[in-house]
């Protein structure tokens, strides 16, 4: 297994300017890429389930983090996983029209499932994170403020991919409050 790596981490932010009492969100979004998303397709799933390779777990944290030389956390840290569970059914609702399919991925993004039907809509599900920090303007007061994104991930051992572990830190984006 060669290489995985979280793409470049994009700060959105939702106005450009903020006032003292506004609330300030940034979406974090970014990508998982390379070999661990291409490994997880259909040939493998089929092996892994008769492997008795049914679950896999993909750890990951977000930071958001303002200033210099001495950081500050901004928002609640994000610590959690999602888990990919592989299954065999003969449901006829879960039917591609294209194969007599059997072996199945349901996601779990926050204890939710997802059932897709094709392969990269389950890797986009897995591999592709969009996460929300809110936090109060006061919180870092009058001025203009640098803030970045530290992303890490972390997946143990299967039949079609090795342990690994990722990390990333975003570009600089400036808030300006009021």
């Amino acid at each position: 297994m060669a290489e995985s790596k979280i793409s470049q981490i994009e700060l959105v932010k939702s106005n450009d300017k903020y006032s003292l009492d506004d609330t300030v969100e940034i979406n974090v979004q970014f990508s998982i890429e390379g070999d661990l998303r291409n490994a997880f397709n259909e040939a493998n799933w089929t092996k892994a389930y008769n492997n008795n390779d049914v679950s896999f777990k993909l750890k990951y944290g977000v930071k958001l983090m303002s200033g210099g030389f001495r950081k500050k956390e901004l928002g609640r840290t994000i610590d959690t996983y999602r888990k990919a569970s592989i299954f065999w059914t003969r449901n006829p609702k879960l039917v591609n029209p294209m194969k007599d399919r059997r072996i199945w991925v349901q996601v779990a993004k926050n204890f939710e499932p997802f059932i897709k039907l094709s392969e990269e809509d389950v890797r986009k599900e897995l591999f592709d994170f969009n996460e929300k920090f809110a936090f109060k303007a006061s919180d870092l007061g009058s001025g203009t403020h640098k803030v970045t994104a530290e992303v890490f991930a972390s997946w143990q051992k299967h039949d079609y991919t090795e342990p690994g572990n990722i990390k990333n830190n975003s570009s600089e984006i400036e808030v300006n409050i009021n």
